[in-house]
């Protein structure tokens, strides 16, 4: 199998920049993120490292900020925890530390009121169902989304308490 021809250095250090380019063009990325996709364009490694290296010194790449912005956006929109979200960043190449830093912006107040949300949203499709049911489910999607099982538990038994009660026909 070809893996095509060589590109000469001025060739790839252009094709490294547009591919740069373009993917910050779209969102924020990291490092990791953008050095795979240079890989995958067959960019030479000591040209990539290059190429990477400049834009972070000029600020264009920068994994505090990703990592900041990725956590602000995923707990907000998708309601996920720390847990789930340091994974989510160890897979874009994130350092522990700045991902430990990103993660302190979410604290137990804003992870409840999150889990709250995402039990509330849920459990409006699940009238039919029993307690039994609906508990394991509701718990189930909470540690998918990387909530400890104590708080799971919790925030799914107040949910279910705060309910009003069926009304029984005669």
């Amino acid at each position: 199998m070809s893996t095509g021809p060589e590109l000469d250095p001025a060739e790839a250090y252009a094709l490294a920049k547009k591919v740069v380019y373009d993917r910050l063009a779209e969102r924020q990325r990291s490092r990791a993120d953008l050095a795979q996709a240079l890989a995958k364009k067959r960019v030479p490694a000591e040209i990539a490292d290059a190429v990477l290296d400049r834009c972070e010194a000029a600020g264009l790449i920068d994994d505090a900020a990703f990592a900041r912005e990725w956590v602000r956006a995923r707990h907000g929109a998708k309601g996920l925890a720390p847990r789930a979200l340091a994974q989510e960043l160890r897979r874009h190449g994130v350092d522990d530390e700045l991902a430990a830093e990103a993660l302190s912006q979410v604290d137990g107040d804003s992870q409840r009121a999150a889990a709250v949300a995402l039990v509330e949203r849920k459990l409006r499709s699940m009238g039919g169902l029993d307690d039994t049911t609906r508990i394991r489910r509701l718990t189930a999607m909470l540690g998918r989304k990387g909530y400890a099982p104590q708080l799971a538990f919790d925030v799914v038994r107040e949910a279910l308490d705060a309910e009003p009660p069926a009304i029984e026909s005669a």
